[in-house]
């Protein structure tokens, strides 16, 4: 158990935990406890009401006194991202775009999230040959014991015998369709049946494929029964007004601000509900069972059975609904266009990677991620915003080591070192702190002497320490300030992504200054493309700083387009032969 003052990622520590234990929330009829309690026994609807109405413990203390707007329960952060992470973009040899193990066709990719104390400690997503607790157990180890470990979907029982054999404390999961897809598998009966009684064979297969998914079924629910771990699902109902802060939020975000920027002529709002439309729709048919009655067969066949009445059903398939929209909203704040992360130190042409058909899904040969990786990381750290303590802006900031290519797990040679955002000090009060920001003038009411910054908070709490001449890439959802230049490069990051938004600025008690001058750090811009044919490119550099300080842009924006014209042609000049 974390101590008030062990980490920024627990609620008793940190923004991750509640007293006394940080992942035990009173019973909600959208929370199974594997057993140990009954979360019928009182009526769900008070229940829902009394979860709705509970405030979040701040993130640094014991006070239930939280900022100006709502923010995200640990348990659903931890939910998100395990959702987030099973969509990791694959590897290119990679081809296990929508299953797994290459075992057969039933066992479906797995996101995980490891905690410990309410601390992150690893993301993992299923491989072509690991799935994602196998992928979890091997890369931690006995320090697995007391861990709670989060699942896009409930584990088969090869993975559940691994993790509790490893002494976890909680496994908690989304209740949809399970890794051995109990779906997938009447899905081949009904078709197998029907090509055998025509004539076409089939049969056996199809009964060896149903026979597998209900025998998984039947051992996970008897590791479940007869193991001293809690497996659980954990939803929680979300704060009023959660959904539509995170969407007002989305659409003001840095990366949507530089999109307006640089294409002032473009409808931003209709791309981001496009945009959001669509990842929607992507999330919703992986992640939710369409069918209220096949939903419901899921649900009794992993011996869920107190979800399955109402309104208790009702409420579990709404919190889902609710939950999915979230993520949505926040990935599409990372609009896919013509923008991408893209190197800011000059390089010759001849260091400019070739467009390929595929430059997005590949690695750069300067080093660092593609662009499709780059971004789901920056949507894992604006998850980690929503947990700020910070009543005005929320910063995440997630950071991967680099190592050789493991193509047998899902996140290829890439592995989370630390995770955090901006929050006030462990263990204190969050009404100690002053809370304003520089429109106050009175400076010592002002929160900047105070706040731990999300770059700062993923050094101090990461998993382990970083090694000589090891690649570490830090994802950051805003520019890093004069306070944290230092710290970044002191550590030994080697690759920052960012945007540039602030760079320049100085509101005098937290300033910009510092991030134009960086050296030694390669930074990655949020920035357009250099031109059509070179969209897709991963990283790409860029000959010259595409953007000005605050202070020397010009005030008209035909002048900033006619300079933007002119940059882009002298970089296409230097694409040509």
């Amino acid at each position: 158990m974390a101590t008030a003052s062990s980490d920024p990622l627990s609620d008793q520590g940190g923004p991750l935990s509640d007293p006394p234990d940080p992942l035990s929330d009173p019973p909600d009829p959208l929370s199974d406890q594997g057993g140990q309690t009954d979360p019928l026994s009182d009526p769900p609807e008070c229940l829902c009401r009394q979860q709705k109405g509970r405030s979040d413990v701040s993130t640094q203390t014991d006070t239930r006194i939280q900022g100006c707007a709502p923010r995200l329960s640990k348990v659903n952060l931890f939910t998100l991202l395990s959702l987030w992470m099973e969509l990791f973009p694959p590897e290119e040899a990679d081809d296990t775009a929508g299953d797994t193990a290459g075992r057969n066709h039933t066992v479906r990719v797995t996101g995980a999230v490891v905690v410990r104390d309410g601390k992150v400690m690893g993301l993992h997503r299923s491989g072509p040959e690991l799935h994602a607790g196998q992928a979890v157990v091997i890369t931690h180890g006995a320090s697995l014991s007391g861990c709670q470990l989060f699942f896009s979907r409930r584990p088969c029982c090869t993975c559940l015998k691994m993790i509790i054999n490893a002494g976890v404390s909680q496994v908690a999961f989304w209740p949809g369709d399970p890794e051995v897809s109990l779906l997938r598998s009447a899905a081949d009966t009904s078709q197998n049946a029907a090509a055998a009684a025509a004539g076409g064979g089939g049969g056996d297969d199809d009964d060896s494929i149903s026979q597998e998914a209900l025998l998984d079924a039947v051992a996970a629910e008897r590791l479940k029964s007869n193991s001293r771990p809690r497996l659980c699902v954990v939803l929680q109902p979300l704060a009023a007004g959660l959904p539509q802060f995170i969407e007002l939020a989305s659409r003001g975000s840095d990366f949507m601000e530089r999109l307006r920027d640089d294409e002032p002529e473009l409808d931003a709002a209709e791309l981001f509900f496009r945009q959001r439309r669509s990842h929607l729709e992507e999330l919703s048919r992986r992640f939710l069972v369409v069918s209220e009655r096949g939903h419901g067969a899921v649900l009794s066949a992993m011996r869920l059975e107190t979800f399955c009445t109402e309104p208790c059903f009702s409420s579990l398939r709404d919190n889902m609904r609710e939950l999915l929209g979230v993520l949505a909203s926040v990935a599409a704040g990372v609009p896919l266009m013509h923008h991408g992360f893209y190197d800011s130190a000059p390089c010759s042409s001849a260091e400019i990677a070739t467009p390929t058909p595929h430059a997005s899904s590949v690695t750069p040969p300067h080093g660092g991620v593609s662009q499709e990786v780059a971004r789901h990381c920056i949507i894992q750290a604006r998850l980690l915003s929503y947990r700020t303590e910070d009543p005005k802006v929320g910063v995440g900031a997630v950071i991967w080591t680099q190592g050789p290519a493991a193509l047998c797990r899902g996140t290829g040679g890439l592995s989370l070192l630390g995770c955090g955002y901006n929050a006030y000090p462990a263990g204190s009060q969050y009404a100690e702190y002053p809370q304003m920001d520089d429109k106050q003038p009175d400076r010592q009411r002002r929160k900047y002497r105070f706040m731990i910054h999300a770059e700062q908070n993923a050094l101090t709490f990461r998993s382990r320490e970083i090694r000589p001449a090891e690649p570490v890439l830090m994802f950051v959802t805003k520019c890093p300030c004069d306070e944290c230049v230092p710290l970044i490069l002191g550590a030994g990051v080697t690759h920052l992504y960012t945007t540039d938004q602030d760079s320049g600025k100085d509101k005098g008690d937290i300033s910009y200054r510092r991030f134009s001058r960086l050296q030694g750090v390669r930074k990655f811009i949020w920035q357009k493309a250099l031109s059509s044919s070179y969209l897709g490119v991963a990283n790409g550099c860029v000959r010259k700083h595409g953007r000005q300080p605050e202070q020397e842009k010009p005030s008209c924006s035909k002048k900033r387009c006619t300079r933007d014209r002119a940059l882009r042609d002298t970089q296409e000049e230097a694409l040509l032969p």
